[in-house]
């Protein structure tokens, strides 16, 4: 399968890197195709010109149009990045806007001006997000509604028809110990295995 892992996290050494590190390590045992971006470590531009918001716009600027090329090919979604004010980072968001796209990720039906419900063209069957926060989730559920779950869930990935979606956080980190973190990259890597099995039906145990 082709899978697509975008990371968001300007800190090498934080714990989103490691893991993305553990996500893409798995996937390629599991003999999987994998387009791995580090938004920071590429410089990702997050600004969306008034050029590109035109479905027609044709000619998409690299590397806009290699993320497009690859979003549309993938099997699989998988997004990790850090609770920031319930939102994603801004270079994480300013993706979505650029490559998450009209005739890209969904379109309007003939007739429709865009006031409607858009039709997704994702074909990925499966969307994963990893998200860490310092804020413990009792109170993120209670105090803030779980934003991101929405942003997510529903705002893009049920938007662009990705049927199948599975989120994790990872909290406290702040405050998190070295054992739990090993536990938490365990769970990363079974779950991986859970969703991306491995390719030539040989089971990958974590």
């Amino acid at each position: 399968m082709k899978i697509s892992v975008i990371l968001a996290h300007s800190d090498k050494a934080s714990f989103n890197h490691a893991i993305a590190s553990i996500i893409v390590g798995q996937l390629e045992k599991n003999k999987h195709d994998v387009f791995f971006h580090d938004l920071y470590a590429e410089n990702f531009n997050p600004l969306l010109s008034c050029e590109e918001i035109p479905k027609e716009a044709i000619l998409l600027p690299e590397p806009i149009k290699s993320h497009c090329d690859e979003i549309r090919q993938a099997e699989g979604i998988i997004i990790i990045h850090p609770n920031w004010w319930g939102q994603p980072p801004a270079i994480l968001k300013g993706w979505i806007d650029r490559v998450i796209r009209p005739g890209i990720a969904y379109e309007f039906l003939e007739g429709d001006s865009g006031e409607g419900v858009p039709r997704g063209l994702l074909k990925a069957g499966v969307a994963l997000v990893f998200n860490t926060s310092n804020t413990p989730p009792e109170r993120e559920q209670k105090i803030f509604g779980d934003p991101l779950e929405n942003i997510w869930r529903n705002c893009v990935f049920g938007l662009c028809g990705v049927s199948k979606f599975y989120r994790c956080t990872f909290s406290t980190v702040v405050t998190s110990t070295a054992s739990e973190r090993k536990k938490w990259l365990k769970e990363v890597r079974a779950t991986i295995n859970n969703y991306f099995p491995r390719n030539d039906g040989m089971t990958i145990y974590p």
